[in-house]
């Protein structure tokens, strides 16, 4: 971990510029003293047409973008690059074709500034994004322990933070995450992609009440989306069978309902996390905690039940620059760098 910097010196000042592109985003970032300067993010619309992110694209699109990006993050930040006191980038997981384009960004970039480079988790820095400060008076971040719901296109996680660099996954998903439910709830009413922000905002013309969908019968606080996609394709199915334009009749009403039904499904067991747990400090991340439903649900949590909740903004809740910044910052403050052998890696949990 200390493979090439057995010692650095920390300066008054730290500065951190973040890399991301683990998918199809990417994002730079620069950071000083946890106080964010700059988060810029460039998106890839190639993928609409197909559904779905194609890997291939997705790497020739970040080889593209990866410059420009970390060109406007430093000048909207304000700063030489010679100002750097270290290099962050994603590892994982994500895809590897993404994420090698972020990875050996960073290490030419490295190697030729002379300073370290630190490697993050994404998983982490999407929890460590609460701890990103808008100025230096922000003291609005939350206080250890706490439990934070991770919800994603490719996550459904609750994790216990303990500290910066101590997390424990307690309950995840087991089966499909909450994000996948709506992305592919949402192909199937024809709703395009990606479908989740879609179905958001279908949901404010629509009734809650009007359908009913399973909801898993999951021990402990792990989470199952795989039986609530399979009724929802039978119910459609069934009901198409009478009226083949049903799902155009009652398309609001069906993505209210499907929302509220995923919403329940993921505060059930976060509340009886914090129940067991004794914990009053919450927090949520990751892409689905744009969504509305989840978001009026926290704060709903938050009287009825007194928890101290932290909700993101929306800049922080997809994958961004940001988060890998101010995680390593405090990997930096730890002393936890990584050498030129560093690879990425697909997989990897908590």
């Amino acid at each position: 971990m200390l493979s090439l910097y057995p010692y650095f010196e920390f300066e008054r000042l730290i500065t951190i510029l973040g890399i991301e592109s683990s998918c199809d985003d990417t994002s730079a970032a620069v950071i000083r003293d946890g106080v964010i300067l700059s988060n810029v993010i460039a998106s890839q619309a190639v993928h609409e047409r197909y559904g779905g992110v194609v890997p291939e694209l997705a790497s020739r699109a970040h080889q593209q973008n990866i410059i420009p990006v970390v060109y406007d993050a430093l000048k909207q930040a304000g700063i030489d690059k010679a100002e750097l006191s270290a290099i962050a980038f994603t590892r994982g997981p994500g895809l590897l074709g993404s994420l090698l384009v972020g990875t050996s960004f960073a290490k030419g970039f490295s190697s030729a500034l002379n300073i370290p480079m630190i490697d993050v988790n994404h998983l982490q820095a999407h929890v460590l994004a609460h701890f990103i400060k808008e100025d230096e008076n922000d003291t609005n971040q939350p206080k250890f322990p706490f439990l934070c719901l991770l919800v994603s296109g490719g996550n459904s996680q609750i994790i216990l933070v303990k500290s910066h660099h101590d997390m424990e996954i307690i309950g995840q998903t087991i089966d499909d995450a909450a994000g996948e439910a709506f992305d592919k709830c949402a192909k199937v009413m024809g709703l395009g992609y990606p479908g989740g922000p879609i179905v958001d905002k279908l949901t404010k013309d629509g009734d809650a009440e009007k359908f009913k969908f399973s909801k898993p019968r999951i021990d402990g606080f792990d989470y199952s989306f795989s039986g609530l996609k399979t009724s929802f394709l039978y119910f459609l199915r069934d009901e198409l069978k009478n009226d083949t334009d049903f799902i155009e009749k009652n398309k609001a009403d069906l993505c209210a309902s499907l929302q509220k039904t995923i919403v329940d499904i993921l505060m059930d067991k976060l509340y009886k996390a914090a129940k067991e747990l004794k914990i009053k400090e919450v927090a949520v991340a990751g892409g689905v905690s744009a969504n509305s439903g989840l978001r009026k649900a926290f704060e709903d949590y938050s009287k009825r039940y007194g928890w101290k909740i932290h909700i993101p903004k929306f800049a922080y809740t997809t994958d961004n620059a940001a988060m890998v910044a101010i995680s390593g910052y405090y990997k930096y403050l730890n002393g936890e760098f990584c050498g030129y052998d560093t690879v990425p890696y697909a997989r990897v949990s908590i």
